[in-house]
């Protein structure tokens, strides 16, 4: 190496690396806070578990910084999301599978941006869906919007349809 060549990135002072090895999942590294989760809020998700959604989805947190985090995701087939928001802007970078978005077909290499507060949710793709969730916020709250039961029932049928399935799953191939 040359006495003008840069030290390489590993040594650099203020640059950090984040192993996807080493990344926690979304519950351990409680970087999220799921509003009223003992209120009526709360009981769709609860039946959504108690059901057997844990194995519907992966959700690693990359990296963690004072305002930004990176987290990736990977809702498997048929895994049910209910409207919601959050407190922070959130950009989304979809790795593979795909996703419908409103009346919009999204694969992979697509991105959607949802402003902070907003409600949205997604319809995961046939295959699953995998997406980076970029975030100008090291912590985010998980506000619930599903009102009613009717969201719920279909939901925890989804999970009883598809629970014995989702252990084994495969992410979805990646076609870039």
């Amino acid at each position: 190496m040359s006495e003008d060549t840069a030290a390489p990135a590993a040594t650099h002072p203020g640059i950090t690396i984040h192993r996807a090895a080493d990344a926690p999942s979304l519950v351990e590294s409680g970087c999220i806070h799921v509003e009223n989760p003992d209120g009526p809020e709360g009981a769709g998700l609860r039946r959504l578990m108690e059901a057997g959604y844990g194995d519907a989805d992966e959700i690693r947190v990359l990296a963690n910084l004072p305002g930004f985090s990176l987290m990736h995701a990977w809702f498997k087939p048929n895994a049910p999301l209910p409207l919601h928001s959050h407190d922070a802007d959130c950009l989304y970078f979809i790795v593979s599978g795909s996703l419908r978005l409103g009346t919009e077909d999204l694969g992979p290499r697509d991105t959607f941006f949802v402003p902070c507060d907003v409600p949205y949710t997604y319809k995961v793709g046939p295959e699953g869906v995998e997406v980076l969730e970029f975030r100008h916020a090291g912590h985010v709250n998980f506000v619930n919007l599903v009102k009613g039961t009717a969201w719920w029932d279909k939901a925890v049928q989804q999970v009883l349809d598809n629970r014995e399935a989702w252990p084994t799953a495969r992410r979805p191939a990646l076609n870039v």
